[in-house]
C-alpha cells in the first residue's frame, strides 16, 4: 500500500462491481449541488472496518440530506490506481473517491491539477485539528506533488500500520512462544519449515512481498533514512547497509523456505486467504486486514509489532479526494465530515480499524483495543515509515517485478538493488 498498502490488501482484491454511474447534474463552479446524487467511489471490502463504517456513513448522509442519494461504485485498488488519471480527466469523474496517499499517487494527481484544494475546508471543518502530525503528512502536497507540506488535497479518516499476524493455535501446536526478537521469529520459522510448513504468507504479484523487504530495511534504518527515501531530504543509496541487508535477507529467506518460490504469482488476496484458512502461520501485513480476520478466522490469532525495529510501514489511511471536476463538491465535503464524526469513528474502531477521532472509552472489543494501543506505541515513537512504492510514480510496478525476480532467484540482490536505484533516480525530483 500499502501502497500500500497496500497498501492494497483485502481491498486490493476487490473487483469492479456495479454498472457505470451516470454523471450528476449541476455546476461545480457555483458549488450548488443538484440535490439528487453524490457519486462516491471507494475500494474497501464490505466486511472491512472501513467498509462497514462508510456504509453507515452513507445511511447517515442520506438521513441528514433529504432527497439526496449516494450512488456508490466499488472499485478495485489496482484498477483504480491505474485508471484514475484518465477517469478524472473525463466526464465520468465521481464527486468523491478514495485514493492512495503518497507522492506517486495522490501527489502526482495534485501536481497534474486533477484534485480539488481542500485547505479551506480542512480549516473550516476542523479536520486539521483532528489529525496528528504523522497522519497529516499524507494530506498535504507541495507544487511538485511531494507530501508533507503545501495545500490539502486529501483527508484520511483512519490510520494504518503493518504488524505480524500469527496463528496462535499453530504456534501452540508446535510449542512455539510468541517471538519478541527477530532471532526468536527466525527460530519459529525454522521450526515450521522442519514440520513441512511454509511459515510466511506471501504475494509476489502485489504489494505483500515488497513490504516484507521494506520492513527488513527499516529494521536497520532511522528517521533520517526514511526522510531521504520518502521526502528527498538527502541522497538515497540502494546499496547502503539497510537496503543491502533487506535484499540479501529476503533472498536467504526464500532459500530457507520461509517464503515459497511459488508465491511469485500470488496476489494479496491469496496471502490473506492462506492465513485465514490456517495454511500459513504468519502474515506480515496491514491493519486493513483486521476486520476481515475478526470475521473469518476460525482459530485463535494475535498480532505483534515487527520485533527489533522502531520503524514499520504505516501512515494515515487512504485519502478522501475530491476531483477537480466534481459536480457536487459541497456534498462531498459533508460526507467527509460525517466519516470524521465521533459516531462513525467509534464504529470504525470497534470493527477493527484505527480511528483518528474516536472516544477511546467507546472501543470495547479487546483485539481492537490492542490494535489501537500498538498504533499509539508506534505513533509515540515516530515509528510510521510510510510505504516503499511512494517516492516516485510507477515505482510500485518496478518493486513488484524486481521482487518477483528475487523470489525466483533469477536476479541477485546486488542487481535487484541496482534496478531499484535506476528507477528511483529516474523518477525522483532533480535537485
Amino acid at each position: 500500500m500499502s501502497t500500500t498498502r497496500r497498501r492494497v490488501v483485502a481491498t486490493a482484491a476487490v473487483t469492479l462491481t456495479g454498472a457505470l454511474l451516470l454523471a450528476s447534474c449541476g455546476s461545480s463552479d457555483s458549488g450548488s449541488p443538484d440535490g439528487k446524487t453524490l457519486k462516491l467511489w471507494h475500494y474497501e471490502g464490505p466486511d472491512s472496518a472501513m467498509g462497514v463504517a462508510w456504509n453507515e456513513a452513507i445511511k447517515e448522509f442520506e438521513k441528514t440530506h433529504p432527497g439526496v442519494k449516494v450512488k456508490f461504485e466499488e472499485k478495485g485498488f489496482e484498477q483504480n490506481q491505474k485508471t484514475a488519471p484518465m477517469v478524472l480527466n473525463s466526464n465520468d469523474a465521481p464527486d468523491l473517491m478514495e485514493y492512495n496517499k503518497g507522492n506517486a499517487t495522490a501527489g502526482l494527481l495534485s501536481k497534474q491539477g486533477l484534485l480539488t484544494d481542500l485547505t479551506a475546508e480542512a480549516t473550516k471543518r476542523g479536520w486539521d485539528k483532528k489529525l496528528s502530525a504523522g497522519v497529516r503528512t499524507t494530506s498535504q502536497y507541495d507544487t511538485n506533488g511531494v507530501m508533507g507540506s503545501g495545500k490539502w488535497y486529501g483527508v484520511p479518516n483512519y490510520a494504518e500500520y503493518t504488524m505480524v499476524f500469527y496463528n496462535k493455535d499453530l504456534f501452540k501446536k508446535y510449542g512455539i512462544a510468541q517471538p519478541t526478537t527477530l532471532d526468536q521469529l527466525t527460530a519459529a520459522m525454522d521450526t515450521f519449515v522442519s514440520k513441512g510448513i511454509t511459515p510466511l504468507a506471501d504475494a509476489g504479484a502485489e504489494y505483500v512481498a515488497q513490504q516484507y523487504l521494506y520492513q527488513l530495511a527499516l529494521s536497520r534504518a532511522d528517521r533520517s533514512w526514511v526522510d531521504k527515501y520518502e521526502l528527498y531530504k538527502g541522497k538515497t543509496d540502494f546499496h547502503d547497509a539497510a537496503w543491502t541487508y533487506a535484499a540479501t535477507t529476503f533472498a536467504d529467506w526464500v532459500k530457507k523456505g520461509y517464503i515459497s518460490k511459488k508465491s511469485t504469482s500470488l496476489k494479496a488476496e491469496d496471502a490473506g486467504v492462506s492465513f485465514i484458512q490456517g495454511k500459513s502461520p504468519i502474515l506480515f501485513s496491514g491493519s486493513w486486514w483486521y476486520g476481515r480476520f475478526q470475521t473469518e478466522n476460525k482459530f485463535d490469532w494475535g498480532t505483534f509489532l515487527w520485533p527489533g525495529s522502531d520503524l514499520t510501514l504505516g501512515s494515515g489511511g487512504n485519502l478522501w479526494v475530491v476531483p477537480k471536476g466534481a459536480r457536487n463538491k459541497d456534498l462531498a465535503y459533508d460526507f467527509i465530515d460525517i466519516t470524521m464524526s465521533r459516531k462513525i469513528q467509534n464504529l470504525l474502531g470497534n470493527k477493527g480499524g484505527v480511528p483518528v477521532g474516536a472516544d477511546t472509552a467507546a472501543i470495547t472489543d479487546p483485539k481492537a483495543k490492542t490494535l489501537i494501543a500498538d498504533f499509539n506505541t508506534l505513533s509515540g515513537r515516530d515509528g510510521l515509515a510510510f510505504y516503499p512504492d511512494w517516492p516516485v510514480a510507477g515505482f510500485y510496478d518496478v518493486l513488484v517485478s524486481e521482487t518477483q525476480k528475487l523470489i525466483t532467484g533469477s536476479e541477485k540482490p546486488d542487481a535487484y538493488l541496482s534496478a531499484l536505484q535506476t528507477a528511483y533516480d529516474k523518477g525522483a525530483p532533480k535537485t
